[in-house]
């Protein structure tokens, strides 16, 4: 399994000077790339190389390697926006707030230093490590890095292959439907209420229409002041609830987490404007995220299925029953939480072969096929 770790570098002025024209030379050729990406609808990596990689080298100053590097990043860009055969492809920029990507030809480690690649010699930089940083780097193989700045700082993210834990030998379901009034609800009877979160969500909206609306130059340096405390304060909200539901799965004995597939919910949204805004700043799918990387750190496998008519359907008789708010109803006599039933019924739509869609890890656990 692979995991990155995130290390602090003790560069001195001039070495900064030299990753500032580095940071500067790669988003401008990423950003050369993005139009040959649009007009070809190419984000495959062998074939970008073949169209651009002849044409950067001749007007940028990175190097073969970088040059390579660059192509990645902009493809995986656009691989991350799933973006449909019939929809049309934007144009993404990269700016000053971008990564640097580096492989294992840019970069080396020996001991607690690193060698980077910059435009002109490469340089030795320090690395701080903590307690955490120590104990996965002594586990794991180095592989890929982002080079980022933040806040004047420089960090270098390391991902690391660290080896498989072993398996669980529990093969239960564990179901987890994950929403917005409540946060998640497992098939073990546990539901989460969002309210709290929802809130807060609210008051950085609300927070921000404020200072836009004002427009003042204070207004602006305070927005500038405060971007990204939202999306900060979900991803630690969304770690500590992922952290809960694999928890419980282990609890559970559970050998394998189902999730519902959710992929293009946002496009699928036919509502109001408000419940638009609501639901596009959820972020579900950093939830999923994160309960996949953690499953799979204690040997649980994660499968998502199709979630169609989950609330709906009875998860003892299988029928058509009757949802009002949370509440279901079934003409079987079964009347429970309708996110209860719903979690429930992900379990049982595992079970159906024709309703899975794909198992995500550790395939060799999961539901047959």
């Amino acid at each position: 399994m692979k995991r990155t770790i995130c290390i602090r570098l003790d560069t001195t002025q001039s070495q900064e000077n030299l990753l500032w024209q580095l940071q500067e030379a790669y988003h401008s050729a990423c950003n050369q790339i993005v139009p040959d990406v649009v007009a070809n609808r190419c984000w495959n990596r062998v074939a970008l190389h073949h169209l651009v990689y002849t044409k950067v080298r001749q007007t940028s100053k990175l190097g073969s390697q970088m040059v390579c590097n660059a192509i990645y990043s902009v493809c995986k860009a656009y691989q991350a926006k799933s973006i449909r055969p019939t929809e049309e492809v934007s144009i993404l920029r990269f700016h000053k707030g971008k990564s640097v990507h580096f492989d294992k030809r840019t970069y080396t480690i020996k001991d607690e230093t690193i060698s980077l690649y910059t435009l002109g010699k490469r340089i030795q930089v320090s690395m701080r490590f903590g307690p955490f940083q120590k104990a996965y780097f002594s586990q794991g193989a180095p592989k890929e890095g982002e080079l980022i700045c933040k806040k004047g700082k420089w960090y270098f993210n390391l991902v690391l292959d660290l080896p498989d834990p072993p398996l669980q030998e529990g093969r239960a379901l564990f179901g987890v439907d994950l929403g917005e009034n409540n946060v998640y609800a497992t098939s073990s009877g546990k539901i989460i209420c969002g309210g709290k979160i929802r809130f807060e969500r609210d008051q950085f909206l609300a927070k921000r229409r404020a200072l836009q609306s004002n427009g003042s130059q204070s207004a602006k340096q305070l927005l500038k002041k405060i971007s990204g405390n939202e999306g900060r304060r979900m991803r630690h909200v969304n770690h500590k609830l992922s952290k809960q539901i694999v928890q419980e799965a282990i609890e559970q004995k559970a050998g394998v987490i189902v999730l519902e597939d959710l992929t293009n919910i946002r496009k699928r949204i036919k509502e109001g404007k408000r419940m638009r805004t609501r639901l596009h700043r959820w972020a579900f799918r950093q939830l999923q995220m994160f309960i996949q990387y953690k499953a799979q750190a204690k040997g649980l496998s994660v499968l998502y299925v199709n979630p169609a008519y989950s609330s709906q359907t009875c998860s003892i008789c299988g029928s058509m029953g009757v949802r009002t708010r949370h509440q279901f109803k079934c003409s079987c006599g079964n009347q429970q939480h309708a996110d209860w039933n719903a979690s429930r019924n992900l379990c049982r739509f595992a079970l159906d072969i024709s309703k899975a869609t794909r198992a995500v890890n550790r395939t060799q656990v999961a539901v047959k096929h």
